[in-house]
């Protein structure tokens, strides 16, 4: 395996004495598309800054390239950021606002606008190199933004929730044009993000962290079905999370005791004895939904609350008799069908393949 671009090494962020990031381990791979997400204060930025070299770890290493770079300036390394705030500079036309970084490496005048003008070509904004930035709406200054870091010709681009101030539509099209450019030029890209739409739409992987530290590191779709931990679980989606104790095991299943009935899961890969404590995840799209008591060893009678409609996507929130909420996701259409009302009771069940165990923390 080749060695990775970056590497992290038990490293530690402080400030005074907050603990920003702590014990840090991560391998960042040249051409990736990594995405780092977490919640307000989770210490995502700080680790993007610090790869930035605009903090300095207070404990550890940051490599890139095998280069210890923990003392190295900003502007000594190959790796721009887009800001969340863009940073633009609005006395400057776009064309000069992308040339900027080229000017400031003493490259030519005919060349640094070439090369500025290819750029906003290839970010189909050519048509408004000479326009004042001010005049630009948000998607055009965000590919302005890219531009200007694209065009240094980075080995690596680093993007500090470039999306945040612009309006869904525009999102999901600027989610289309970052994942097409990092395929063609091959540019590792490190993404910080607190949405997970983001995070999973674009990503080869995923850092989920918590509290300063990395709870999980996998492909997007390794994180959504198979979540490491609790914390993992309920961060991610629309998770029915069950705990209860170990009732019997073999090697292929695990049948767990719950306040809301006893199910059966797939046999978790870290050894459990029985009367131990055990905690089982289903995503709320795995779960399928009767008028009709279903056969099977996962299927619960639960009380329908309420619905939550996103386009033609429905959330059905019910209630077991025990008082323990669930999730279901669905299409709107089969929910047409099912003619449910409020108050309404129905059946739940799931695969066993589809319930989870998280390890134990």
């Amino acid at each position: 395996m080749t060695e990775p671009l970056v590497t992290f090494r038990n490293v530690k962020k402080h400030f005074g004495s907050f603990v920003a990031v702590r014990d840090m381990e991560l391998d960042i791979h040249a051409g990736e598309f990594l995405a780092i997400m977490g919640s307000s204060g989770c210490g995502k930025t700080t680790t993007l800054r610090m790869l930035a070299g605009l903090e300095a770890p207070t404990s550890g290493e940051i490599r890139i390239g095998g280069e210890l770079m923990n003392e190295v300036k900003p502007h000594e390394r190959d790796t721009p950021l887009v800001w969340q705030s863009l940073a633009l500079f609005p006395f400057l036309s776009a064309r000069e606002n992308v040339e900027f970084g080229l000017k400031m490496r003493g490259v030519s005048k005919e060349e640094r606008k070439r090369r500025a003008l290819e750029w906003l070509d290839r970010m189909e904004i050519g048509e408004f190199a000479e326009r004042n930035i001010t005049t630009l709406s948000g998607g055009q200054k965000q590919r302005v933004a890219l531009a200007r870091s694209l065009v240094m010709e980075p080995k690596m681009l680093l993007l500090d929730e470039p999306l945040s101030a612009l309006d869904a539509n525009l999102v999901i099209r600027m989610q289309a044009v970052l994942t097409r450019l990092q395929k063609e030029l091959g540019i590792t890209f490190v993404y910080v993000t607190h949405s997970q739409s983001e995070a999973f739409a674009m990503a080869d992987r995923v850092v989920i962290m918590s509290q300063g530290e990395i709870a999980q590191v996998g492909s997007p779709k390794d994180i959504y079905r198979a979540p490491a931990n609790r914390f993992v679980a309920e961060f991610v989606g629309r998770n029915n999370i069950l705990s209860g104790s170990v009732v019997s095991l073999d090697s292929e299943a695990v049948t767990i005791s719950t306040p809301s009935g006893t199910f059966v899961a797939t046999a978790p890969e870290t050894a459990r004895i029985v009367g131990s404590d055990a905690t089982f995840v289903v995503s709320a799209d795995l779960v399928s939904v009767s008028r009709e008591e279903p056969t099977g060893e996962n299927r619960i009678l639960c009380t329908l609350i309420s619905e939550e409609f996103v386009g033609s996507m429905v959330t059905l929130f019910l209630e077991s008799a025990d008082g323990h909420e669930f999730k279901v996701q669905m299409q709107e259409r089969d929910l047409i069908e099912l003619d449910l009302h409020g108050d309404d009771q129905i059946w739940l069940s799931w695969a066993v393949q589809n319930a989870h165990v998280l390890d134990r923390e």
